[in-house]
């Protein structure tokens, strides 16, 4: 890591921060993030209003994948040094197992990062990480334009 990078790094971290303060549904969710230079572990804590299905104690489909989608974009932000938010392109999820009434952890790996797109799988994990309760893969559109 160079001197800007880690002048830089901080920097970043908090403005994917103040993006998550500011997206309502983040901020309903509850969402929180742990960044370390340049990984992010995205954090669900659990709260009754998640539960889909009261029967099962399951949290909800649309929960986690927001919460998926929400850390894809975090994470591209983080890394890409785009000065807004990137913008979904498409999104795909994939849900694994059921997601049971405690915490949810997602990690986000950026595939590719162009000057226009990119690509990005994120994964979402509860008591092992090898065993992800969801995965999303979506692409996303990074100029930092106001298209």
């Amino acid at each position: 890591m160079t001197i800007d990078d880690t002048a830089t790094q901080p920097d970043r971290a908090a403005q994917v921060e103040a993006f998550l303060k500011r997206t309502p549904f983040a901020a309903t969710l509850g969402m929180q993030c742990e960044i370390r230079g340049d990984e992010m572990t995205a954090i669900l804590p659990f709260q009754k209003k998640l539960i889909g299905n009261f029967t099962i104690q399951a949290l909800h489909g649309g929960a986690i994948s927001s919460f998926l989608e929400l850390t894809a974009v975090a994470h591209v932000f983080l890394v890409s040094g785009l000065e807004h938010p990137p913008k979904p392109i498409n999104v795909t999820v994939d849900y694994l197992r059921q997601g049971r009434a405690q915490d949810l952890y997602a990690r986000a790996t950026v595939n590719k990062l162009g000057r226009r797109m990119s690509s990005v799988r994120v994964e979402a994990w509860q008591d092992e990480r090898s065993k992800p309760v969801a995965a999303l893969h979506a692409h996303f559109l990074v100029t930092n334009g106001e298209s």
